[in-house]
């Protein structure tokens, strides 16, 4: 079973310009571990992939930005889904952070987060409704 990735929200500004340091190299952890998918390249002006995983798209781009301040937060329609999704398509143990409960505004999710292996952290959340 697979999560549902229903929307994504950058860290800084542009979740279609995450920086990466080598392209190739961090391509395989996105689509083998997040089940992303490439739908377009290039080659210039600079190295970038767009990707893209149910109706969310992110681009990674080796644009000399800092992979270790930037990432996403993803809305996913079940975090524990998502969680063992991951695992069971290689998630290394360290590269995964404990479920908590993360509030912003008035909205609270259930979290988890993950480093990837380029220095980019993600945050995958569900809406927790109140019981």
């Amino acid at each position: 079973m697979k999560a549902l990735f229903k929307s994504v929200w950058p860290y800084k500004e542009d979740a279609m310009n995450l920086p990466v340091e080598n392209l190739e190299a961090a391509l395989p952890f996105y689509e083998t571990t997040m089940g992303f998918r490439v739908v377009s390249r290039q080659d210039s002006p600079q190295k970038f992939a767009v990707l893209t995983r149910d109706d969310i798209q992110i681009g990674l781009a080796e644009n000399r930005g800092d992979p270790t301040q930037e990432g996403c937060f993803f809305e996913v329609d079940n975090v524990e889904t998502a969680f063992a999704e991951f695992k069971s398509n290689g998630l290394e143990k360290e590269r995964a952070g404990a479920f908590s409960i993360e509030t912003y505004g008035e909205t609270s999710y259930k979290v988890f987060f993950v480093l990837a292996p380029d220095g980019l952290c993600y945050c995958l959340g569900e809406q927790q409704t109140e019981k």
